[in-house]
This record gives structure tokens, sequence and C-alpha cells, in this order.
């Protein structure tokens, strides 16, 4: 009786969905969108617990950006290896559709676009791209891998690495690793992502507000919203009283002021609603 009492009510929470995503849909994810395309998450349940590395401790010693450069070159690896999963491939259906105006995403691994979401907004940046600190120029990120491959030959991946939500890795001892310098100015470089303690351009919110802004609901997808962006995307569809659908295992902060909860999975979830909103 139990399976069927929550497929009853997980059918139930689907038609509701239906029902206040009848309009133009803007979407916000997070990092549980990505956790079948096995990237963890920072905040979910079961995830461990962790510190990562602030913009402060970036930009203070080169003993943390030798960690850093380290556990991110074999991070991004497996970060680049990451497939776009049915939750990706739901929602970028659905904007071909005409369903859903834009995607504004927390996650910095690209899987929005290579599953063919044409509108994304990375309000936290992405690992494919490095910028220099002092002149601006930006790299892709394959070419500054390829230059610490050949300064770092010593530094190989071993079978245990722990990989993170952002692309890092866990490391040992990397006294001996060489960061990679600017090619233009020899300045800092760094991967174009929002590290902690640093706030999304501004430039980069606005037009995550005008997806808002233009829809008639907004789904919220694999994220607790603990982050500020989310919660200020959040008090915009409140304030224009449009539907507010959360999809999300566990609790988020917008709970309350959601108009419709669901905790479950983002990929089979979004793949029900993806099913039901093209057929109605």
């Amino acid at each position: 009786m139990g399976g069927e009492a929550a497929a009853v009510r997980t059918t139930t929470a689907i038609d509701e969905a239906v029902d206040l995503l009848a309009g133009r849909i803007a979407v916000l994810t997070g990092a549980g969108i990505s956790t079948d395309s096995g990237i963890p998450d920072y905040r979910g349940q079961g995830a461990p617990k962790r510190s990562p590395m602030t913009i402060q401790q970036f930009r203070s010693a080169e003993s943390f950006r030798q960690r850093y450069w380290a556990g991110s070159y074999l991070g991004w690896a497996r970060f680049t290896a990451a497939r776009p999963n049915a939750g990706h491939r739901a929602l970028a259906e659905l904007e071909q559709a005409g369903r859903v105006l834009g995607v504004v995403t927390q996650n910095v691994d690209g899987l929005h676009g290579r599953a063919g979401s044409r509108h994304v907004v990375e309000v936290h940046g992405s690992v494919d791209r490095v910028v220099c600190l002092v002149c601006g120029q930006l790299f892709a990120r394959a070419s500054i891998a390829e230059r610490i491959e050949a300064d770092n030959a010593w530094f190989t991946a071993g079978s245990s690495v722990t990989l993170n939500p952002d692309g890092d890795a866990d490391v040992g001892d990397v006294s001996a690793f060489v960061v990679p310098d600017c090619s233009v100015c020899g300045g800092m470089l760094k991967p174009e992502v929002v590290f902690f303690g640093e706030f999304v351009p501004r430039e980069r919110f606005v037009e995550a507000a005008a997806v808002v802004e233009r829809a008639d609901a907004l789904l919220v997808a694999g994220s607790s919203l603990a982050v500020n962006s989310g919660i200020r995307l959040i008090e915009r569809a409140r304030r224009k009283r449009i539907p507010i659908v959360v999809v999300n295992r566990g609790s988020t902060k917008a709970d309350r002021t959601a108009t419709l909860k669901l905790d479950a999975g983002t990929s089979e979830t979004l793949t029900a609603l993806q099913d039901r909103l093209l057929a109605s």
C-alpha cells in the first residue's frame, strides 16, 4: 500500500505542477540536477562536509594556488567527461518547444549547453574558461590544461581521486606543482567561476533576473537555494506573483515560499513534466 500511495502522491504533484507551469517557464537549476551525471552535490542528502577554497585564500599565497590548480587539473578531466542526463535533456526539449524561456544555472559544468539548451545564464561562471586577474585575458581551459601537463609531467591522477562539485579534486603534496600564469602579462590566472567570497557579476545577475521577469512561472530544479543569487531570483518571482515550483530532494530555503514543492529527483520529475507539458 505504501508504494501505491507514494505513486498516487507523485502523480497528483505532477498534475499540480503541470497546471502551475502552463505559461512561459523560467528555470533555475543547482547541483542536484547534475548528480545523475556523476557530479556530486555540495549540500544534498549524503553530501560530505567540505570547505571550498575562498577567493581570499586563492589570492593570498602560491601554496593555495598550487593546491587549487593541482586539484582542478585532476578534477577537470573527469568533469568534462560527464554527460548531460535526462533532466538536462528535458529542459532543452522544453526550450526548443517554446515552453522554457531560459535556464539560469548555479552550476559551472556546462551540461545545459551540451544538452542543447540555447539560452543559459551561468551565474557562477564555467570551468571551461580561465581569466587573468591582471589584464583580463580569457583562455580556453583546454589550453591551460595542456600547459599544466607540460610543466608538471610528474603529476599524475590516481584512480582514487575524489571529484568535487566545482570541478576540483582532493590532492596530496603539491609543493612542487607549477602554477600556470598569464601568457600575455604574466599575471595570476583563475578559472572564470565565482569562488566562495566573490560576488556574482552584476551584468550576469541582471540577465538572470530578466529571464524571471519575462516568465509566467519559475521552476527550480536541484537547488537547496542556500546561495544568495538563487534566493534573490525567488524573491523576484514572489514579488511578480508568479507560481514557484521547486523540485529537490530534501529541504530548500524556498519551501515556505514555493507554490508547490516536490521532494523528488530531478531527472525523473523533469522527464515527467516534459512529457505532460508537451502533450498539453
